[in-house]
């Protein structure tokens, strides 16, 4: 199982981005699902979580300004990014996490220029 992710790029501050990640098979039993992002020299840091219930969770500096969601029946999980500042710059991961493993997608850049 692969988790493809999407919809990084170049962004100037105030703009918008949504990012998308899809397992290439369904994965059964996911327990939760998450984006962490990783800027140049700093350590990867959990961005959001929603869990199997529809439960969110966001780092407090992001909240109001990104919001996660699911489509369960796609195993596909979404970031929307608003209100982007050039602190936003990082690689974006996802995350589906099950009872007996984790599986994470390759990384997005997400850009923001001031």
């Amino acid at each position: 199982v692969q988790l493809v992710e999407s919809g990084g790029g170049l962004v100037q501050a105030g703009g918008s981005l949504r990012l998308s990640c899809a397992a290439s098979e369904t994965i059964l039993s996911i327990k939760s699902m998450h984006w962490y992002r990783q800027a140049p020299g700093k350590q990867r840091e959990l961005v959001a979580t929603i869990t199997s219930s529809g439960s969110t969770v966001y780092a407090d500096s992001l909240k109001g300004r990104f919001t996660i969601s699911r489509d369960n029946a796609k195993n596909t999980v979404y970031l929307q990014m608003n209100s982007l500042k050039p602190e936003d710059t990082a690689v974006y991961y996802c995350n589906m996490a099950t009872f007996f493993r984790d599986y994470w997608g390759q990384g997005t850049q997400v850009t923001v220029s001031s």
